[in-house]
Order: C-alpha cells, then structure tokens, then sequence
C-alpha cells in the first residue's frame, strides 16, 4: 500500500512539474515575440521626422519617390502639399516645416528681399522649363500684330518669359539688364506690338489655356504637368534646360546643416531619384547634374 501511495504521489509530482516546464516555456517564447514587437516599435521611434512642404506636381511626386531612400538613411518624411507660392515660406518661417520644396532661385531672392526672410538654398534639384501655350497658333511665328500674352502676376517669372521671347526674336530688351530681374518696361523693340497681361495667378494659367483665353500663355510646367498638360508636346516654344530657375530645398539659415536636410539632398539628387524624374516626365523635368 504504501508503495502503491509512494508511486501515485511521484506520478503527480512528474506531471506538475511538466506543466510548470510547459507553462515557463510558453511565457519565454510570448516574452521574444513581445521583445520584437517592443523593438520594432524602438526602430520606428528612432526615425526622425523631417516635414516639407512642396507643390504637388513634380515636387510632392519626387518626395513620395524619395520616401524609402530616406527611411533607410533613419528619417521619415512626411510630405505638406500646396497648391499656392505664398504659404510655404510663411510656414516655412514659423516652423511648421522643416523644408520647402517648390520655388527656384530668382523666387526665393525676392522672396527674402519682399519679406526679409533669413532663408538659404540648401540644394539645387531639378529645373522645370516655362512654356508658351496656344490654342490658336502652332508656333510663335505665327503670332499675329497685337497678339495678346497673358503670363502670371509672378514677378520672378516675368525676366525668364522675356528671355525666352528675345530669344525667338519677338522682342528685345534694353542693353545691360540683368536678364532673371527684367521686367515689361525693359522692352525696347516689340516690332508685332505685342500686348501683354501679367495679372492672373500662376495656378491659374492651365484654366485659362482650356477655356481658349489670349493668343498665347506662359505656363510653368509643374501647373501644366498638374493639369494634364506634356510641355514637350503642347507648349509651342519651351524654355532651354540651362536656364537658372533651378527649384531648390528651402530651409531656415543654419538647418542646411542639420544632418537631416542633409540626408534630404543628398537622396533627391541620388541616381535613383535622377533616373526616376527623367522616366517619369520624359524630359519636361530636368534633374540638375550633381
């Protein structure tokens, strides 16, 4: 009897100390999946954040493409899309953006000039050549005497509209003038008499290219590209890729530093990001050389 008792007690023993062996066994494998989750979680709260502000046709399209290049170099971008040239360097100054990514260089300088902004270039990306629209004529020599331009109420743009049009001979600007800061009252000859609009808003333009409005418009090609428009194929004279209305990465004096806009700069100007502008537009969008 007492063997009997001996041997039932030790059976009991064998199996509690089984379940506690199954019971620790499964709390360790529940604390790995919990460390990895936890470190997971850890990876994901090391990314720094870096917020821009950009147009959304190319600017906020090359950032999205920019997006996992930047997670592996340890930032998260998080992208702000506008659809005007004024907000994004307000915000930009009151730090709700890290960075901007819309305006070229002449832009940015009267920018700062107009509203004393203590902003830097912290890195040339890509060019966006202007067009000349028309729903009337194929060319610019077809023009006729009194032909109506309308181009936008964008100071900054109206010296590369006058260039462009002084270098298809439909006008000539003054000896001397600094061709980026050139305005309507620098024109000397204008022997088809030329008439020029320049008081509509920049994201206006396509709208007005559709309804058939003027015999020709300057549009920039980030609004046409917006609104369905090819530069390459339906502008009638396209700006040269060398012009110096390069669209820059904003940022506030000091922060070009900053290990992140770094990062940023160097990823948008990286092969990857290059070749993706060149296939994705074809040659309207123009990455600068590095």
């Amino acid at each position: 009897m007492k063997k009997l008792l001996a041997g039932i007690l030790f059976a009991i023993l064998v199996l509690s100390l089984a379940a506690c062996g199954t019971k620790d066994t499964g709390t360790s494998g529940q604390s790995t999946t919990d460390g990895a989750n936890k470190g997971e979680e850890n990876k994901q709260e090391e990314l720094t954040k870096i917020v821009v502000g950009a147009s959304n046709t190319p600017h906020a399209v090359i950032l999205e493409e920019a997006k996992p290049l930047l997670e592996e170099k340890g930032f998260e971008l998080e992208i702000e899309t506008y659809q005007d040239y004024v907000l994004p360097n307000k915000d930009l100054e009151s730090k709700t953006l890290d960075a901007n990514y819309f305006q070229h260089i002449p832009y940015l300088e009267g920018q700062i000039a107009d509203f004393g902004y203590d902003f830097v270039n912290a890195g040339a990306i890509h060019i966006e050549p202007i067009g000349v629209y028309s729903q009337k004529y194929k060319t610019l020599e077809e023009l006729p005497e009194g032909a109506t331009i309308l181009i936008s109420n964008s100071v900054s743009d109206h010296g590369r509209v006058l260039a462009m049009l002084e270098e298809n001979g439909l006008i000539k600007l003054k000896d001397g003038v600094e061709k980026v800061k050139a305005e309507l009252e620098d024109i000397v000859e204008n022997p088809k008499n030329l008439q020029f609009d320049p008081n509509y808003e920049p994201a206006l333009m396509p709208q007005l290219y559709n309804n058939g409005e003027g015999d020709a418009l300057l549009i920039n090609s980030n609004y046409a590209i917006d609104a369905g428009l090819n530069p390459l194929e339906d502008a009638i004279a396209l700006e040269e890729t060398d012009s110096p209305y390069v669209n820059i990465i904003t940022v506030r004096e000091g922060d070009e530093n900053k290990d992140s806009i770094k990062a940023l700069v160097e990823v948008l100007k990286s092969k990857e990001i290059q070749d993706f502008i060149l296939e994705e537009w074809g040659g309207s969008v123009v990455p600068v050389e590095q």
